[in-house]
């Protein structure tokens, strides 16, 4: 008897990111989130290609996407690291059970060092909540938040840090222009308003934009606009976690 041993074909990884062009999207996307139009630019290629393969990957779960709130005909594009590595996962397992990949431990917080400014527009909920949530992990990185307009810190932004043990007291909202002319590793805008105006940063860190809703713009009752402060802290916790890898990670390839 002939034993059938054909596979159903290569795992979902691969045939999603195997061609070139998305693995470039891909490379891109795993930088910061981006529009259609940044990505032309990044890959050199037209749109109707660009869009094409991006719909390929938001179809196997390795991109979302979400409408831009400075401007509603656009949208940003997210890579789903967490996604990617589930099916890396899988990728090596399909071929042989020795090539299990395996997502590495996180990084000790108190090894982690780095500077990074968050950005928004009010400097109220979004930017300050990442300042407080990077440095309860991380207490060595060295981390601020602004705004282009601040105003005042949103008691809900209060509430649900609490709920992380986490104390916003005696914090307060600065102008982004406080920070002009120092240097930082990382400058993540969490605004997509704010990230048009951002100003140069000396060393050219490059903006790492977080395309993230404004919580204190949910609509509906209290609660519903206190269950968006969760969601924004939950997502913020998420990002964090791999932003932790990636300053690990620099620091090791300088040392």
């Amino acid at each position: 008897m002939v034993v059938d041993r054909r596979s159903p074909g290569p795992p979902q990884f691969l045939r999603l990111a195997g061609e070139q062009l998305r693995w470039n999207l891909l490379r891109e996307l795993a930088r910061s989130d981006q529009r259609v139009s940044d990505l032309i630019t990044a890959v050199g290629q037209p749109q109707s290609l660009v869009s094409y393969h991006l719909r390929k990957l938001r179809s196997g779960g390795l991109v979302s996407g979400r409408r831009s709130s400075a401007d509603g005909r656009d949208t940003y594009y997210r890579l789903e690291l967490g996604r990617c590595a589930e099916l890396l996962a899988d990728t090596g397992l399909g071929l042989h059970p020795a090539l299990e990949l395996v997502q590495p431990a996180p990084p000790a917080g108190e090894s982690v060092r780095g500077r990074v400014l968050f950005l928004c527009t009010g400097n109220s909920s979004r930017s300050q909540m990442a300042e407080v949530l990077l440095r309860h992990r991380a207490p060595h990185v060295e981390v601020a938040s602004a705004g282009s307009h601040p105003k005042p810190l949103h008691p809900n932004a209060f509430a649900v840090m609490h709920e992380h043990g986490i104390d916003l007291s005696g914090h307060r909202s600065k102008h982004l222009d406080e920070f002009a002319g120092q240097r930082f590793d990382h400058v993540i805008s969490l605004c997509d308003k704010v990230r048009e105006v951002c100003p140069e940063f000396p060393g050219h860190p490059g903006l790492v934009h977080w395309s993230m809703p404004d919580p204190s713009a949910a609509g509906g009752t209290p609660e519903a606009g206190y269950l968006a402060f969760r969601r924004t802290a939950d997502e913020l916790t998420t990002r964090i976690g791999f932003l932790l890898q990636n300053l690990a990670h620099s620091q090791e390839t300088r040392s």
